[in-house]
């Protein structure tokens, strides 16, 4: 088949949405698939099967978009008809303005449409400090119904969490729920730890420095362990918080690290972490914690009721209540009171992991667009009519 996935972010693979959609665009190739790629990434002009297309300008907003590591893709009519020419299946990463204009032509052609769920509403809000306004959060989610979900033939879901969350407050869809699976190099290995971790307890957080990741919270947790002096925070990723971060990590002995890893990097720093701690507050998934596990790391998660990552805690000792540093210093300090308990805990999550195979979560992806796609040339054979067509239009 050719498939075109439209991505309307898509950069470094320094955060979620980048990572699944390259997840997926290789995984599809390897299969034998043609996937085209539209995208807004100008570093990726010139290599086969992507479309580039403009970006947004929105005035006097530009510095601020830019600050927070956003480029808002523009459709362009010419570009998009080109990628759509002989495609049979398209999905959609996003629901902004270049995910609902190929939308809109991908209904006009009669070509079978699946689309992701990776922005929460609050990955918007925050953006407009409303995070925490429930009325513009749901009315965020009715945007993305109207506009685009609504319209599409099947949606995925990487977690039963927010396909609830998102039927809610936007409407019923045809569901799909699948992790976006750990990739296979996430795994326990033999690693040299660095001269640096001699003698300190390492503690690994892997999140984009933005708002809702709650970094704060673990740097003051640090600060009021009974063991502050041994432990090395180690943040990976990037983002617009990051100066912020560090000016906050100011009194620890042992100044955090802030850095972004490559994939073969992270691996190493994970198996030589002693502890994983995913404090956000915000999250869909979080494939960052699952790798972590995956690579033998204990986790203490975040209980926040906004966060599907909640739901890998085994234990009471392997979850914090939301945005309490004193609370997660007590579970630090626990853990690293207990290596006996850490070993068997560790041990437990080996094997819980197993179900998130990144192979096996593929397959079911490539299976989703290829049922999608069989039933939408059914449909289109036996003449029903796409009673949504018009709606989309407007």
């Amino acid at each position: 088949m050719t498939i075109c996935v439209v991505c309307d972010v898509l950069g470094q693979e320094n955060n979620g949405t980048t990572i699944a959609a390259m997840n997926l665009i290789r995984s599809l190739r390897e299969k034998g698939h043609r996937v085209r790629v539209i995208c807004p990434d100008r570093e990726r002009s010139g290599e086969p099967d992507y479309f580039i297309v403009p970006t947004l300008s929105v005035g006097p907003l530009n510095g601020y978009v830019r600050k927070n590591g956003v480029v808002i893709a523009r459709p362009s009519l010419e570009i998009l008809e080109a990628a759509l020419e002989g495609v049979d299946h398209v999905h959609l990463m996003l629901p902004f303005f270049v995910g609902c204009a190929v939308l809109r032509l991908a209904k006009e052609k009669g070509i079978s449409v699946t689309a992701g769920f990776h922005c929460q509403a609050e990955n918007f809000s925050s953006h407009i400090f409303m995070k925490d306004n429930k009325l513009v959060n749901r009315l965020v989610y009715r945007v993305f119904y109207r506009y685009c979900y609504r319209y599409v033939d099947a949606v995925h879901y990487p977690s039963e969490f927010i396909r609830r969350v998102f039927e809610q407050y936007g409407g019923k869809t045809n569901a799909y729920v699948i992790s976006n699976g750990v990739n296979r190099q996430f795994r326990t290995m033999p690693v040299q730890r660095p001269k640096e971790f001699d003698g300190k307890f390492v503690i690994l957080f892997i999140g984009r420095f933005s708002k809702e990741k709650t970094h704060r919270v673990l740097i003051d947790a640090a600060k009021k362990s009974r063991y502050t002096e041994q432990l090395q925070l180690v943040f990976a990723g990037d983002g617009p918080l990051k100066n912020k971060l560090i000016r906050r990590s100011k009194g620890l002995k042992n100044p955090p690290i802030f850095r972004f890893f490559s994939r073969g990097d992270l691996v190493e720093m994970i198996n030589s972490a002693d502890l994983y701690v995913h404090p956000a507050e915000i999250e869909i998934e979080a494939i960052s914690c699952l790798e972590a596990i995956s690579c033998g790391l204990v986790p203490v998660i975040s209980d926040s009721p906004r966060s599907a990552t909640r739901f890998f805690a085994l234990g009471e000792r392997n979850l914090f209540p939301c945005n309490d540093s004193k609370a997660l210093a007590d579970r630090i300090d626990y853990w690293l009171e207990h290596p006996e308990e850490k070993v068997a805990c560790r041990e437990a999550y080996l094997g819980y992991t197993k179900q998130f195979d990144f192979d096996c979560c593929m397959d079911r992806m490539e299976q989703m667009i290829l049922q999608t796609h069989q039933e939408k040339k059914e449909a289109v054979e036996h003449g029903k009519e796409d009673h949504l067509l018009r709606g989309c239009r407007t």
